[in-house]
């Protein structure tokens, strides 16, 4: 199997899931230094902006199933980035490539960011897909011309609307690090009130999902979600509770954006019922445990 994107956040949780799973891995990194090193993976270096590069690395591997992770994902920046125009283009690349090379099931990383938030809880088939940002926008044109691919050259597709994910190796300027870091340094942890609610996932329970599905027979739209609604602000007061530091969290010293949404939860009955993923961390648990691993991490960083 092959998988794009493997040294980021979500595609490190996948290698050793993969392997154990007893494929054949195969995993490209536009570094010359992979990030993870699993045992069992064969790396390779790769563009897939260059179709050439994209050619090279599928006609080599052969591969007869494709985990698609690889996107623009710089925070801030990704959601009106000009380069998701790219990605769709890139993507599509792939999929024809690994098709014409002999592949039969894709799944590829979507994202709850392709729905229309006003509706609040997103169901598959459902809720309208009008996204207000180019991200979106792009990721659902890439799932329409996906579907049409699919039936077009008779391959097994699922498209996976992931939602919001933390865990180890997330970046440092988001919600749960942020917090975290700014507590455990003694600093004031600066939020908004917090009254937002959103769907949270540790990301392995993501990686875990992402890998079933990939072994199922499932086809479509799938969101990748807990399924639970849970405040922003219940999340940060968990945090500064497992480290003693509730004297430091300050709500409501962040005003909220205007446009932010209130409610966006995923219906998670497709992953459940048709898939048979259920999550191995509870919330407190992936918090106590992003908690253990930022600790551990700045601890070992040098000076």
């Amino acid at each position: 199997m092959l998988i794009t994107g493997a040294s980021g956040f979500i595609g490190r949780c996948c290698l050793p899931l993969l392997a154990g799973s007893g494929y054949e891995v195969h995993a490209i990194s536009s570094s010359a230094r992979a990030a993870n090193r699993e045992e069992g993976v064969t790396w390779h270096k790769g563009d897939l902006l260059d179709k050439k590069s994209t050619e090279e690395i599928v006609a080599r591997v052969k591969a007869t199933h494709l985990l698609h992770l690889a996107w623009y994902a710089v925070p801030g920046k990704f959601w009106s980035a000009e380069v998701n125009r790219l990605w769709v283009s890139a993507s599509l690349d792939l999929f024809r490539k690994f098709i014409m090379h002999g592949g039969g099931r894709i799944v590829a990383a979507g994202s709850c960011a392709e729905y229309d938030w006003k509706y609040g809880l997103c169901s598959e088939g459902v809720t309208p897909l009008n996204s207000s940002t180019l991200y979106g926008k792009c990721k659902n044109h890439l799932y329409s011309e996906l579907e049409k691919l699919s039936a077009e050259m008779h391959v097994s597709m699922s498209w996976a609307r992931i939602f919001f994910v933390y865990g180890p190796g997330e970046d440092r300027d988001r919600l749960v690090p942020s917090v975290i870091l700014s507590l455990t340094k003694g600093k004031e942890a600066l939020c908004s009130e917090g009254s937002q609610v959103r769907d949270f996932l540790h990301v392995h329970d993501v990686a875990s999902a992402l890998v079933l599905l990939l072994n199922s027979p499932v086809e479509g739209a799938i969101n990748i979600g807990s399924g639970r609604p849970v405040e922003i602000r219940h999340i940060v007061r968990m945090i500064a509770r497992k480290l003693g530091k509730e004297d430091l969290l300050r709500l409501g010293a962040l005003p909220m954006k205007p446009d932010e949404p209130k409610y966006i939860v995923a219906d998670n009955t497709r992953l459940v019922d048709e898939v048979g993923w259920h999550p191995e961390y509870t919330l407190s648990d992936g918090l106590g445990q992003a908690i253990r691993w930022w600790n551990d991490y700045e601890g070992n960083s040098p000076a």
